[in-house]
């Protein structure tokens, strides 16, 4: 895998208040009640001669950040689509720039694909016309986050799960828990690092969902007023043993080289790089699994070339390039045929892309919306704007 992970901070601003209707089981697609009618392309045409895309840094690499690393060129010659991309900062940058119709599509995050299926902004993608949809990993199609009841609103790219590191020499014994960051007595308080995000108010449910059952908790991006509370407050308890809020992985990895973290939220990527600097730490997946993510190449529904949309969404879908950018990004890659070309032959164990039941505990990153996502009719679930508002208080005080 090469050294450099192009990742842009990935912090949560303020977002529209989502009510949704009807959505079923968390293991399932959400529910067409209150789904803008967007109409699904039938056939492909010739191209248009360019496509617009919204991407997470690194996704899109033409050659110009490393001669080595380039899935576009060769897509450009093939289909005389011109790709011009535009990097996204953050999920709510993403959502923006969708909603100005300026852009064709858009690698979105769990976080962010919701917010544009229900706003109107993408289309359901037929899947008849990406031949490489395919070769995608079952576990990763037709989930609540990229589809409605059945129907695929895009294509998946790639996954991660977001683990527990720890300094090796340091820390003792070895944690097998999120406990150890929930610790008050911890002896590393001031040297504990958590994700910089709303999004981590899931990490502190799955936790409570896994030790206070109680609580009633079965998916942590479904919560009722009382659960959220509860995940809030157990997170206000961790912040006095909080040293570094990260969004930046690259600081993530320095902290843990220089000692100045020694316990909590990571990436694998994170885990490589530091290593790879000598550093000794590991990362695990703990015993009450981890929350992580699942990217989706979506269509927007004002798409203005959507025939060189369709060919990149194939394209970058295709076994070399899933790979290509699996490795230079630091995840596994959604395409089963992509491990056979990776240039490290252990990337894919590496990032267990093969490994189903690996991802069993593993709850991807959605859109919390009032309408509960565990499927719960009797209850109304905080949505996402509120999780925001949450976590700015928290950090802010």
């Amino acid at each position: 895998m090469h050294k450099k992970r192009l990742f842009s901070q990935i912090a949560v601003a303020s977002v529209a208040v989502l009510i949704l209707a009807g959505c079923s089981s968390s293991k399932d697609s959400a529910s067409t009640s209150g789904v803008p009618d967007v109409a699904m392309m039938e056939t492909l045409g010739a191209g248009e001669g360019q496509v617009n895309v919204v991407a997470w840094a690194g996704y899109v690499e033409n050659g110009s950040t490393d001669p080595n690393v380039d899935w576009v060129t060769g897509f450009e010659k093939e289909t005389g689509c011109k790709v011009n991309v535009k990097n996204g900062a953050t999920s709510d940058d993403m959502v923006a720039l969708m909603k100005t119709g300026e852009y064709d599509v858009v690698s979105a995050s769990g976080d962010a694909s919701l917010r544009l299926i229900y706003g109107g902004d993408v289309a359901p993608v037929n899947t008849e016309l990406i031949p490489n949809y395919a070769d995608i990993f079952d576990n990763l199609k037709l989930q609540q986050w990229n589809s409605v009841d059945g129907v695929a609103y895009g294509v998946p790219h790639g996954r991660g799960a977001n683990l527990l590191a720890y300094r090796t020499d340091i820390v003792t014994p070895a944690p097998t828990s999120w406990g150890a960051v929930f610790d008050a007595n911890s002896p590393y308080k001031g040297k504990i690092t958590a994700y910089d995000s709303a999004i981590y108010i899931a990490d502190a449910a799955l936790y409570l969902m896994k030790t206070q059952p109680d609580l009633g908790i079965t998916y942590p991006y479904a919560l009722d007023q009382e659960q959220f509370d509860a995940a809030v407050e157990l997170l206000r308890v961790q912040k006095p043993l909080i040293g570094e809020y990260w969004g930046d992985y690259l600081k993530h990895v320095a902290s843990l080289k220089s000692g100045g973290t020694v316990l909590g939220t990571t990436w694998q990527v994170n885990i490589n790089l530091a290593k790879g600097e000598g550093t000794k730490v590991e990362g695990i997946k703990p015993s009450e699994g981890s929350t992580g993510w699942s990217d989706t190449w979506m269509i927007s529904s004002q798409a203005k070339n959507p025939n060189c949309a369709y060919l990149w969404m194939n394209h970058i879908a295709s076994p070399a390039a899933n790979a290509g950018v699996a490795e230079w990004f630091g995840e596994a890659p959604s395409n089963a045929k992509s491990c056979d070309l990776t240039a490290d032959k252990n990337h894919c164990a590496t990032f267990h892309a093969a490994d189903d039941a690996y991802w069993n505990d593993v709850y991807y990153w959605n859109t919390p919306t009032e309408t509960c996502l565990d499927g719960r009719t009797d209850a109304t679930c905080v949505p996402y704007a509120e999780w925001v508002k949450a976590w700015s208080s928290l950090r802010n005080s």
